[in-house]
């Protein structure tokens, strides 16, 4: 699958064009109303509508860089995490589907299992629904709950998770999710999350948005009460991070 050229902030503005919208027409309204007020007030407006687009564009940039540019989806970074490229295979998504026929073709020897565990009721994302519509499953994706996995114990070598476990809002949930996890990895087995993560870096690039990501904090205590520790964690640009799990 060849990515075009600013795919995926292009994506980014195509699922939530409704806030792109919304923020455009406040911005002009804010601009416009200015004219009719205090200069004090309106120096203040024409500040905050200012920093207000500034955001907008720094998020988008951002993206564009990560998404685009960095060449994330070329999945290079994986080689930095010591996976065999043969052996059982699995990548579960929340609902959105980028990266399972990318990982097909970089592991042909392997068995790949696609698993999706969107749930209409507890992930209301409309931009989730528009990407679902967009992007159709990868052939042969099983839809499975968080609380059941449908994976047998210790059957799998390599489980990736990429920019979808976020979407389980639920501590416990998550918790619960990673425990069944950890005991379907076989002896040697690496589970490999990708997520943003809350913090100074997102937060400079993604304004309140940093809020729909976890803490370091939060994913290392899930780690830990499900029974998994870090292999080693690295970073694909400032605003990735990159977990490599085992089972302790």
């Amino acid at each position: 699958m060849n990515r075009k050229p600013f795919q995926g902030v292009l994506n980014i503005i195509r699922f939530n064009w409704h806030f792109y919208v919304i923020s455009v027409v406040l911005l002009v309204l804010l601009i416009f109303v200015q004219r009719f007020l205090p200069q004090s007030i309106a120096i203040v407006v024409s500040i905050a509508a200012t920093l207000a687009a500034i955001s907008i564009f720094v998020s988008l940039v951002v993206s564009y860089y990560v998404y685009d540019a960095s060449d994330f989806y070329s999945l290079d970074w994986i080689n930095k995490l010591n996976i065999p490229a043969t052996g059982n295979i699995v990548n579960i998504n929340a609902g959105f589907d980028e990266t399972s026929e990318l990982l097909k073709n970089r592991f042909p020897d392997s068995n790949l299992q696609v698993f999706d565990f969107y749930d209409p009721a507890k992930h209301t994302e409309i931009s989730i629904e528009r990407a679902r519509k967009a992007y159709p499953p990868f052939n042969g994706t099983v839809t499975i709950e968080t609380n059941n996995v449908l994976l047998k114990r210790s059957s799998v070598d390599v489980i990736f998770l990429i920019l979808a476990v976020h979407e389980i809002r639920n501590n416990d949930e998550r918790t619960e999710f990673f425990k069944q996890l950890a005991s379907a990895l076989s002896d040697n087995g690496r589970i490999v999350i990708v997520e943003h993560q809350r913090d100074i870096a997102n937060f400079l690039a993604f304004n309140i948005g940093f809020f729909h990501f976890h803490s370091h904090k939060t994913w290392l205590g899930n780690f830990k009460e499900a029974g998994l520790s870090t292999v080693d964690t690295i970073k694909h640009t400032p605003f990735l991070n990159i977990f490599n799990l085992k089972r302790k």
